[in-house]
């Protein structure tokens, strides 16, 4: 039997980090044929990716954060194979907030995410696919909107750096004085809203933002895309946002929230709108965004909450 053929795309930041060169040892002491190649500018993961699926390499590793997790993910669903034959999807968290890996239970500690896509064979995974301006683009988290997508935005990379997630609490709180909803309508299958919202979140996965949990009953593998639009609500925004912020506890978003499961949903509004896609903003006053159910394979662990069945 082969060994397995596993390529490690590795964000810039993280090329330094003595627990994941140690950890990629101690996989090639497996017998695992690992390669690492270091993403540092725009196109660098597409190249790559290109690069092992010219190779024949079996499994792409997102080495990163949401973001790069999305860019690897990205790069795979806009080529024309399909599931079945492109190279599965790893992780490997190093990110600062880390949303899709919490939801998920994938481990933070390197060895031990390495050794899970070595031990778990993948699973189907859903993607998220966005039209707007005449491009597409691709989301394998959550896209936001609103209040979340500011506090993305704001939040200062040298403050994530100091305090890692708790840079998303910090810069929320900051702007709890100053939020000001969004006009949009909303049109999916059987659903229709149309008003001012505060937050808006699509998810294949479920929270963003450093733990805002947005979208806490979405799943990676049914098919569906979660929707939740918290509106805009006098007298109450604060606290209401407050709660969200500390947690995205279930009960406040159970309140406030109009929450819907749907295969695909259409947003317009009347001035530019910006969905954060895992960390890229796209603007445009006219959204189109569809689940692309099975799109990729992914390992995940036993159990994870993020998997239908």
């Amino acid at each position: 039997m082969q060994p397995p053929r596993w390529r490690l795309i590795l964000n810039g930041k993280a090329a330094g980090d003595d627990a994941v060169r140690e950890a990629v040892h101690d996989a090639r002491g497996r017998g695992i044929h690992l390669d690492v190649r270091v993403t540092w500018e725009g196109g660098d993961a597409e190249r790559y990716v290109a690069e092992a699926i010219g190779d024949g390499v079996d499994t792409v590793i997102a080495g990163g954060g949401d973001g790069t997790l999305s860019e690897v993910a990205t790069t795979l669903a806009h080529r024309d194979e399909s599931a079945d034959v492109l190279p599965s999807l790893g992780l490997l968290p190093l990110g600062t907030a880390n949303d899709f890996a919490g939801a998920a239970n994938i481990p933070a500690e390197p060895d031990a995410a390495l050794r899970l896509i070595e031990e778990r064979p993948a699973q189907p995974l859903d993607l998220l696919r966005l039209e707007a301006n005449g491009q597409v683009h691709w989301c394998a988290n959550l896209a936001s909107g609103g209040f979340g997508t500011q506090v993305t935005v704001e939040t200062d990379e040298g403050l994530k750096d100091l305090l890692g997630g708790l840079a998303y609490l910090v810069t929320g709180l900051s702007r709890l004085g100053r939020i000001e909803p969004v006009q949009a309508r909303l049109r999916g299958p059987d659903f229709a809203w149309e008003g001012g919202f505060i937050a808006l979140g699509v998810g294949n996965g479920r929270q963003a933002g450093g733990g805002q949990a947005l979208c806490p009953d979405a799943l990676v593998d049914d098919g569906l895309l979660e929707v939740t639009v918290i509106p805009d609500l006098a007298g109450d925004v604060a606290a209401t946002l407050g709660t969200l912020v500390r947690g995205g506890k279930r009960a406040a978003l159970e309140r406030v929230a109009e929450r819907r499961q749907l295969s695909w949903l259409e947003i317009d509004a009347p001035a530019p709108l910006v969905l954060n896609l895992d960390g890229e903003p796209v603007t445009a006053r006219h959204f189109r965004i569809e689940c692309m159910r099975h799109r990729l394979r992914m390992h995940l662990p036993v159990e994870c909450p993020l998997v239908a069945s």
